[in-house]
């Protein structure tokens, strides 16, 4: 059900390197998260250039049932926003493992994704 090259945290959100020597990952929510939140209407980023801490919040996620936090997966630098978010929050849902990621962020330590949860570990921790 989870994209199995994608890492994971117990926050729900994802994380895919998009570069292996900076090793830069783009991040967004799981399909777990997007479906508990419910139809997202505005979504808060973290400005470009922004330093970032893993577990703590940097963004918003605003839908019809709630306003929920957005966490960071690493400690590092917000290095792109998905603009397109702005115009089209619902893409969150519609496609949220593609045009629905939120940032980009260059770690402090290019290795650290391969500390989070991969894709079977993350079933696993939402108990089904």
């Amino acid at each position: 059900m989870y994209p199995a090259d994608l890492a994971y945290t117990t926050e729900h959100e994802w994380v895919r390197v998009m570069e292996e020597i900076s090793g830069t990952v783009r991040v967004g929510i799981t399909e777990f998260a997007q479906d508990a939140l419910g139809d997202i209407v505005y979504v808060t980023l973290p400005p470009a250039g922004t330093r970032v801490l893993a577990g703590e919040p940097c963004g918003e996620l605003e839908s019809t049932k709630s306003v929920s936090d957005l966490y960071a997966p690493l400690d590092g630098v917000v290095t792109t926003v998905n603009d397109v978010l702005d115009g089209a929050p619902e893409l969150v849902n519609s496609d949220p493992y593609g045009d629905g990621w939120m940032f980009e962020v260059r770690p402090d330590d290019p290795a650290a994704p391969a500390a989070l949860l991969d894709a079977a570990a993350y079933q696993n921790s939402l108990g089904s």
